[in-house]
C-alpha cells in the first residue's frame, strides 16, 4: 500500500525484491503479446480463478483488470519460487515467457470485478478509507485503487482475499514476491484496520 515519509526504509528490501523479478523480466523476449493466446492459456486459471477472471472461491483472487505488469512478475516470482504456493506450482510449472506475456496482457484487457452488492456497512468503509489515507495506500496503489505497472488492482477485490492478503503480510507468512514494502505497511495494522481497510476496497 502506501509508502510515504518511511519509504527510506522500504529501499534496501524492496529494491532486492525488484531487482530479482527484473532480471527474471528481462529474459523474456520484447515482442507483441498475444491475447487471443492469453485467453487461450487462461483455461489453466478458469478453475480457480472463475471465468472472465473473477473468482467465485473464498479467498482466491479475481485476476480480471488486474495491470499486466503485476500479473507477468507474480507469475515470475511463483514460477521462480520467491512466492510459495502449494496451488499455484502445478500451474506456473506448465508456463513458458511467451505465456506469461500472453496471460498478463489478456487478463489485464479484461473487465474488472465491480463491488460484491451494495455496502451494506458505510462506517466500517469510512474507517477503512481513513485507514487507507493514514497508510497512504493510494501513493502506490493509485487514487482509484485500480493500480498501476507492477502494483495490484486493489479495487473490487474479494474481501475474504484482501483480509488474507493483508493477514499474510503482517503475520510475515506472506514474504516473497517483491513484498517488502507491503509487509513493512502491514505489521502495525490492527486487526480492525485490517476489516476497514478489506471492506472498504472490496466495495469500491
Amino acid at each position: 500500500m502506501g509508502m510515504s515519509i518511511m519509504r527510506c526504509r522500504f529501499v534496501p528490501r524492496t529494491l532486492y525484491g525488484l531487482a530479482l523479478g527484473l532480471s527474471a523480466l528481462a529474459s523474456i523476449p520484447a515482442h507483441a503479446a498475444d491475447i487471443a493466446a492469453g485467453k487461450e492459456k487462461a483455461e489453466l486459471c478458469v478453475g480457480c480463478h472463475g471465468e472472465g477472471g473473477i473468482s467465485q472461491i473464498e479467498n482466491i483472487p479475481s485476476l480480471a483488470g488486474q495491470p499486466d505488469q503485476f500479473i507477468q512478475w507474480q507469475l515470475v516470482f511463483f514460477r521462480s519460487g520467491t512466492r510459495k504456493s502449494d496451488e499455484m506450482q502445478p500451474v506456473v510449472e506448465q508456463i513458458s515467457n511467451e505465456d506469461i506475456r500472453n496471460l498478463g496482457a489478456y487478463l489485464a484487457s479484461l473487465t474488472p470485478p465491480g463491488p460484491p452488492a451494495p455496502d451494506d456497512n458505510p462506517g466500517l468503509s469510512r474507517k477503512g478509507a481513513e485507514a487507507a489515507a493514514g497508510r497512504r495506500c493510494a501513493s502506490c496503489h493509485t487514487d482509484t485503487y485500480a493500480g498501476t505497472k507492477a502494483v495490484a488492482r486493489l479495487a473490487g477485490q474479494r474481501k475474504d482475499y484482501l483480509l488474507k492478503a493483508l493477514r499474510d503480510y503482517k503475520s510475515g507468512l506472506r514474504s516473497g514476491g517483491g513484498g517488502a514494502a507491503m509487509a513493512e505497511v502491514a505489521y502495525p495494522l490492527s486487526e480492525e484496520e485490517i476489516t476497514a481497510l478489506a471492506h472498504y476496497l472490496a466495495h469500491l
